[in-house]
């Protein structure tokens, strides 16, 4: 046996990458020979420090039996109710003073220990190795008390050799990890800081002749529709694919029609490795990546990537993912229309990248890189250009290529992420160039192309990508011959993101753009058992960014978000569009035709379906259109009409059954019907009150009482929303319109009486609305008139002063007696704002008060219903002239501004119910562009009206 005493830690601060383990070699599921699971109950112990404990415990006999447990794969600080430390999130600050390759003495360490016994069917022969596919973020292991080696790179798969250390029984596998490493300056993602063994451990029998590394080649000549197979090995053996007839040796070439692999068409051959010892399954996908005429192609046609970031995770056990987690994952993104995926910022779980070659997602595989912290200090000490640090880059380059190499949906290799430019990057693409010639490389930091074969950018605006779109972004030439993808657009942090319709238009009108990918896939919400979701700040950090973390497409238990409904809606692979009774089909796939869609067709009359059928739509090829005519509309009265045209899925798909909905659009058929009150009754003044109609207002303020028995809280202008994060933002010094409106005093607007007139045919109260210490203000009439039945309300707005910024709305604000049940005809299911209202369909909807809220782990603004012809609720039926957009909700629009979670909010005994005009853009200014300037809010003058009646 052979131990190390307590001070032999100086690996911990060594930038090598480590030593003992094996080469990395690619990453298969099962084959024929023995594995043996070391998933499970640990036993634990927590320290302060690196050297607070000595080796002993790895030692054969040791008793542990004092010790806690934790669930391996898993976060010790995700584990013991907060008794093993807590979890840290911070964007790009280390939570360590940056001093590298130091780490501070106070750096948590885990000791653990599992005790095993071989099967009895565990083979005598041949050797044997054990496998962690995940430690953060460094760690050291002994098996029966030898010292096997210690390595770095947390979410990269290393192997031991154990095979002459096993015993029939009792077993000893000793790990012992370290928070803290030099290791931790190469992991400065975005995310929690969350150390433990967090992926599968795995006893794994080598038998003798068994496949060591071996590499999938399989391309794809678009031309002669033929695919080659080549399958090179370290050990030889035969290559066997039943479905093409293929029988070929070891790295010799098999040439046969394929079906090619696409994500459009993820279509797989299984195949099997056969070697002495051992038989490998195989599952082969023909597919050809190249650069040519400035254009990502794959299989000869330019692709269009319609994105999303993905970090790995679960709101109770962190970045440890059990298979059917990831599967809902891609099932979720490929019934939201996405086909692509980057793994930020890291490499995913191998099973994850199986999943993609199954069911068809383009991915970018991202090395587990990323030293963002050095922006500090001007990239000064950057392990990426400190050739010291290169051995552990060019490791953790090798370990993601050699795991992931046999993977057809990956066609980049990207060297990581926010890494400031260096010789080590240079290294890692030259390296990988000379590996892997079949896929291409991407580093979004490397402006000038120097080692990619992409230029990338994140959260560019729309007027530059539209400026690269076009070749006059300038930079070296090599740069402008390349094509552009947004790595990172679209921050997806609490409402919004806004402006995505925006980019996609772009996008799609340039060749040179190729798409991009919207951070991101999930909110990092960790469950919290006062807090719904924590989030940064809520674990006591000494530094966070807050909610920052909460950044994502669905919320923690994989809830899709409005952000997701709008993607979709946006990058839907079928185009419908049309006027005048016909419409036009565009097919916006990059391979496939539209054989296996159905269309329908519906007509709505008042959001009301009264007539539908199927639609007849030619087998399109990409990019082909077909105008359509739809049929004659049934007779009906003078109402609004739409036609709604559906493609849904003709049989069922993989992904999702017969019937899913794929896109949509709506042809108008005739125009809304505005409201209309005649205006034949007369206000009368009481001792106390004035009655118009069925209402009673205040006699001396003219605020509104009653309308036929319903107590309603009197409506007034209202120009303030609970700021949302991208109101917050303030991204590339961008204007945050939360500073503007609070130093502007919009969320403490007061209202001063100027007069209540009674007139022949209505009662008019004028007023000024402004706020405190400012000149600027908004006269506001309201004007109440009635035919005796209906009391119509017309607001009018005109600016005083020089207003120089947006309001965040405008629109009147009122109470209503507790209600639960809210009907309405206008724009739904969902929230939607001025830029973000593409999957927002006209019908008739039903709801809760309750579900019209958005649960935004931050609360904020949300839940607004657009373009509304009417809505019911609390016992009033509500007409707008012109449409409006409402949200109705049991607390006040300052009681959601003041909340931090969820939990913070109480009903009251009040629905507060805005009626708006007009709404600001939400943008993606958290970390992008604010509101193009067409969804600002301007205050000019502005008059606008709704129709109350009383309802059963």
């Amino acid at each position: 046996m052979s131990f190390r005493t307590t001070t032999a830690i100086d690996f911990v601060e060594d930038v090598s990458p480590g030593s003992g383990a094996l080469p990395p070699r690619a990453w298969y599921a099962s084959s024929d020979a023995k594995a043996l699971s070391l998933d499970g109950a640990w036993r634990f112990r927590l320290s302060a420090t690196a050297d607070a404990e000595d080796d002993s415990f790895a030692e054969e006999g040791y008793d542990a039996a004092g010790w806690a447990e934790v669930t391996v794969p898993g976060h010790w600080v995700l584990q013991g109710d907060g008794a093993f430390g807590l979890p840290i999130y911070t964007n790009h600050l280390y939570p360590f003073p940056v001093d590298p390759p130091h780490v501070p003495t106070e750096n948590p360490t885990g000791d653990h220990l599992r005790v095993f016994d071989l099967p009895e069917d565990w083979p005598a022969d041949g050797g044997a190795v054990v496998r962690f596919d995940g430690v953060e973020s460094c760690a050291r292991v002994w098996l029966n008390g030898t010292d096997l080696g210690e390595f770095k790179g947390s979410r990269l798969a290393h192997e031991f050799a154990v095979g002459h250390l096993l015993k029939p029984k009792d077993n000893v596998l000793a790990v012992r990890v370290h928070q803290w490493s030099a290791g931790s300056y190469l992991e400065d993602q975005d995310q929690w800081w969350l150390p433990g063994i967090f992926r599968e451990v795995t006893l794994l029998h080598r038998p003798s002749g068994s496949a060591g590394d071996f590499f999938v080649h399989a391309s794809y000549d678009h031309v002669t529709g033929e695919g080659t197979l080549r399958v090179d090995s370290d050990v030889d053996g035969r290559v066997l694919v039943p479905a093409l007839d293929i029988d070929v040796a070891t790295g010799e070439a098999a040439t046969a029609p394929v079906t090619p692999w696409s994500a459009e068409n993820p279509r797989l051959y299984d195949g099997e490795l056969v070697t002495e010892g051992e038989r490998v399954p195989l599952r082969i996908g023909f597919r050809t990546v190249v650069l040519e005429d400035g254009l990502i192609k794959v299989n000869g046609s330019a692709i269009l990537f319609k994105g999303v970031n993905r970090h790995e995770w679960h709101p109770e056990k962190g970045r440890t993912l059990d298979l059917e987690t990831m599967r809902e994952d891609v099932l979720l993104m490929k019934r939201h229309n996405l086909n692509a995926v980057r793994t930020s910022h890291y490499p995913p779980h191998p099973a994850f990248l199986d999943l993609c070659d199954e069911y068809g997602l383009w991915v970018i595989d991202e090395c587990d890189l990323e030293t963002h912290g050095f922006v500090e200090q001007g990239w000064r000490d950057n392990p990426v250009d400190d050739d010291r640090w290169t051995p552990a880059l060019l490791d953790r380059a090798s370990r993601m290529v050699e795991r992931d190499k046999n993977h057809p949906s990956i066609v980049f290799w990207s060297l990581g992420n926010e890494a400031g430019t260096g010789r080590g990057l240079t290294a890692m693409a030259e390296w990988i160039h000379g590996r892997d010639s079949s896929r291409l490389v991407h580093y979004e930091g490397d402006w000038n192309c120097r080692d990619t074969d992409v230029y990338s950018r994140m959260y560019a605006d729309h007027a530059e990508v539209e400026r690269i779109g076009k070749r006059l972004d300038g930079g070296p030439q090599v740069r402008r011959e390349l094509p552009f993808i947004q790595c990172e657009y679209g921050h997806a942090m609490g409402n919004g993101p806004g402006g995505i319709a925006d980019y996609q238009d772009i996008f799609e009108k340039y060749d040179r753009l190729q798409g991009g990918f919207i951070w991101e896939w999930i909110d990092h919400g960790i469950k919290h058992p006062e807090l719904g979701y924590a989030y940064g700040g809520d674990f006591g950090e000494e530094l966070h960014d807050g909610n920052f973390v909460c950044d994502g497409l669905i919320f923690p238990d994989r809830t899709p978000s409005p952000g997701l409904v709008e993607y979709k809606k946006v990058i839907e692979p079928v185009r419908i569009e049309g006027a005048d009774g016909s419409v036009r089909i565009t097919n916006k796939y990059d391979f496939a035709d539209l054989s296996a869609l159905a269309f329908e067709w519906s007509y709505q009359v008042d959001g009301e379906t009264v007539e539908t059928g199927t639609l007849s739509v030619p087998a399109l090829a990409p990019g082909a259109s077909a105008d359509l005519k739809l049929p004659e509309p049934p007779a009906h009265e003078s109402a609004e009409a739409q036609w709604t045209v559906r493609a849904r899925l003709a049989a069922d798909s993989a992904w999702a059954p017969k019937d899913h909905l794929v896109a949509w659009g709506q042809v108008p058929a005739s125009s809304a019907v505005r409201p209309s009150v005649a205006t034949g009754d007369r206000p009368v003044r009481g001792e106390r009150l004035i009655t118009l109609g069925p209402a009673s207002f205040d006699a001396r303020t003219g605020a509104l009482r009653t309308i036929g028995g319903v107590a309603v809280e009197s409506p007034r202008l209202d120009v303030w929303r609970a700021t949302t994060d991208n109101d917050e933002g303030e991204w590339n010094g961008g204007i945050c319109y939360s500073k503007l409106w609070r130093n502007l005093g919009l969320h403490r607007m007061q209202h001063r009486l100027d007069s209540v007139e009674l007139g022949e045919d209505a009662l008019t109260v004028r007023t000024r609305v402004a706020p405190a210490a400012r000149e600027v203000g908004l006269a506001t009439v309201y004007r109440w008139t009635s035919d005796g039945t209906k009391l119509r309300l017309t607001v009018s707005v005109g600016p005083e002063g020089e207003w120089t910024q947006p309001l965040p709305r405008l629109g009147v604000r009122l109470g209503l007696p507790a209600a639960d049940q809210v009907r309405w005809f206008g724009g739904g299911p969902g929230e939607a704002y001025p830029d973000t209202r593409k999957a927002s369909i006209v019908g008739r909807y039903d709801s809760t008060v309750d579900e019209l809220q958005t649960p935004y782990l931050r609360p904020q603004e949300n839940g607004a219903r657009a373009d509304v012809r009417w809505v019911e609720l609390g016992g009033l039926r509500i007409e707008g002239d012109p449409e409006f957009s409402f949200t109705a909700r049991r607390w006040t629009t300052e009681q959601l501004d003041a909340a931090a979670h969820l939990t913070d909010l109480r009903a009251g005994d009040t629905v507060w119910v805005n009626l708006d005009h007009g709404h600001h853009g939400v943008g993606s200014q958290s970390c992008g562009p604010g509101p193009l300037p067409q969804y600002h809010l301007r205050a000019e003058p502005a008059e606008f009206s709704f129709v109350f009646s009383v309802i059963d």
